[in-house]
């Protein structure tokens, strides 16, 4: 018999975890996204309007980039708390710390990318806008 024999099953166990995971998130960040475009909405109506389409488009990339930011924070610490729990030989605690990380990341890159693409679109909305003025 192998000596890390014991491992396998749960390495393979996590594996499996992680697998499904990958293929949840996208399904999880859509739903995410569409929910949070209709309060980002009317969280935007109460700034400024003076902003210009290409201040506003910037504004979209940054919040889509700080929402993957700190999903990824939340996804390196779940993995990171998988590998310890797996480590000291609790392998139900560690495919639970690395659900949680994949959770926190599907969420914050959700609402990050529903309130960029929103900015992102108003601000070309205002480019073509004052493109037919010009006109």
């Amino acid at each position: 018999m192998k000596p890390n024999s014991g491992i396998e099953p749960a390495l393979r166990l996590v594996s499996g975890l992680v697998l499904t995971l990958c293929f949840a998130l996208p399904v999880l960040s859509q739903s995410s996204s569409s929910q949070d475009s209709a309060s980002a909405g009317s969280s935007v109506q109460k700034e400024k309007k003076s902003n210009g389409s290409g201040k506003e488009i910037a504004g979209g990339g940054k919040d889509i980039g700080k929402g993957t930011a700190k999903g990824s924070v939340d996804l390196g610490k779940g993995v990171a708390g998988g590998a310890g729990n797996l480590a000291t030989g609790h392998p139900i605690d560690a495919g639970t710390s690395v659900g949680k990380g994949a959770v926190g990341f599907g969420r914050h890159a959700g609402v990050g990318a529903g309130k960029g693409t929103y900015k992102i679109g108003k601000g070309v909305g205002r480019g073509f806008k004052k493109l037919g003025k010009k006109l």
